[in-house]
């Protein structure tokens, strides 16, 4: 079980990447469909086995097809490259580095080694109803009302004058 663990893990890291590094939006988009599948797959061999099905469901299956429509939409083809400046070719990489670091730092504080393991958390649909309309609403709501903004941007940015 902990192969596939680690498995997954890195091909959700590996697809994480290649979403960033592609320079055609679909193509980013199905790496972005490889990486919710892949982080399903995880919760389902840490035994979140509704995590998983939300996973699927809501984020590979409604939001990927949401995505695609608004790329669609806005018809993006294959990005052109445009000159670097001077400035980002040398501070580029010590910066992402530095970032790195950073983030690698708290989440080295976030779990010390001396924890032991993490509590049991009820994964029923219930509990996680509780705690996503009662403790998480605000950034609930926050979230469907950004992705709201964001397809009424691509709808009027794409809107054609006739």
């Amino acid at each position: 079980m902990a192969i596939l663990f680690y498995i997954f893990a890195a091909v959700a890291i590996l697809a994480a990447l290649n979403v960033i590094l592609q320079r055609t939006p679909v193509y980013s988009a199905l790496s972005l469909i490889v990486v919710l599948c892949s982080l399903a797959v995880v919760y389902l061999l840490l035994g979140a086995e509704f995590m998983a099905a939300i996973q699927v469901i809501v984020y590979a299956g409604a939001i990927m097809v949401l995505f695609v429509f608004v790329i669609m939409l806005l018809n993006a083809g294959h990005e052109t490259g445009r000159g670097r400046s001077s400035l980002a070719r040398w501070l580029g990489w010590p910066l992402v580095a530095a970032l790195l670091a950073g983030m690698l730092v708290v989440v080295w504080k976030q779990f010390p080694a001396t924890a032991g393991a993490p509590p049991a958390m009820d994964g029923s649909p219930a509990a996680i109803g509780h705690l996503l309309f009662r403790q998480y609403v605000l950034p609930f709501e926050v979230t469907s009302v950004l992705i709201l903004v964001a397809v009424l941007g691509a709808v009027v940015l794409a809107k054609k004058e006739f």
